[in-house]
């Protein structure tokens, strides 16, 4: 392992598999379980991730990247049980999942009674939008975590960042997020 140049964490340098079990990840489920924000790689972006069944949470992702709360987030989860959790799926749906997850791909489905995702998340709507990435350290989160998280990309709502530059901003507004409770 190679250690963090502040001496704590991972580095940028540290081996994706080696990140599936860095004492790190139990941290980031911790938070999420208490309702913090912490940043989740995926195959396509860092995520600023929530427990998406905690509505604090969700509102505290709304709030610093700046999102309108019309604008409904996805539920990222473990695998296509969980997805099956809380959203419906038709025959069609199965096979798209069965096709394209683990992957980038979202799909915007009806939502299932008591789906577990906050109503702030789902931005009013009878749907959900969920995927499952592919992301090692993603789906050892989620693994972990057990439940769906939203993780809509780490940079501020309507602008684009590079993901190294998206990272750096994002941690930091992360961590006032944290501190400031």
């Amino acid at each position: 392992m190679r250690p963090c140049p502040r001496g704590r964490g991972m580095s940028p340098a540290t081996p994706v598999d080696e990140l599936c079990d860095h004492p790190c990840l139990a941290e980031a489920v911790g938070a999420l379980r208490a309702g913090g924000l912490v940043i989740l790689p995926t195959e396509t972006v860092y995520g600023l991730a929530a427990d998406a069944g905690n509505a604090r949470a969700v509102a505290a992702v709304y709030a610093a990247k700046g999102r309108p709360a019309f604008n409904p987030l996805i539920a990222h989860v473990a695998d296509l049980a969980a997805a099956r959790r809380i959203a419906r799926f038709d025959a069609r749906a199965e096979r798209l999942a069965a096709a394209f997850w683990p992957g980038p791909l979202t799909l915007v489905l009806p939502k299932q009674p008591n789906c577990g995702v906050s109503d702030l998340a789902l931005a009013g709507l009878d749907s959900v939008a969920v995927r499952v990435p592919n992301h090692p350290v993603a789906r050892s989160l989620l693994d972990r975590l057990g439940r769906p998280v939203v993780a809509p990309s780490a940079n501020r709502s309507g602008r684009r960042m590079c993901p190294a530059h998206c990272r750096r901003r994002a941690v930091v507004r992360c961590q006032a997020l944290t501190h400031s409770r």
